[in-house]
C-alpha cells in the first residue's frame, strides 16, 4: 500500500471552509442547498438554456446521459 496514487486528494481552505461551515450551520448538508441551486441557475443562464442540473459525480452524469 506504500505506492498509492491518489487521483484527487481533497483540499479545503479559504472560502471552501467557509462554505462547508455555512452548509452545516444552515443544515443544507444533503441533498442540496442554496449554493447548488444558485450555481444551476447561473449555469443555465450562462449557456442560455432553460434549466441545468448538477450531479454528484462524472459517473452519475454518464448514467443520466445514457438514460435520456
Amino acid at each position: 500500500m506504500e505506492n498509492r496514487i491518489f487521483l484527487a486528494s481533497p483540499h479545503m481552505g479559504g472560502k471552501e471552509l467557509e462554505y462547508i461551515q455555512e452548509a452545516f450551520d444552515t443544515n443544507w448538508v444533503a441533498p442540496l442547498g442554496e449554493n447548488v441551486n444558485g450555481f444551476e441557475k447561473e449555469l443555465a443562464e450562462y449557456v442560455e438554456i432553460g434549466h441545468a442540473a448538477t450531479l454528484s459525480s462524472g459517473t452519475a452524469a454518464i448514467h443520466m446521459a445514457l438514460k435520456n
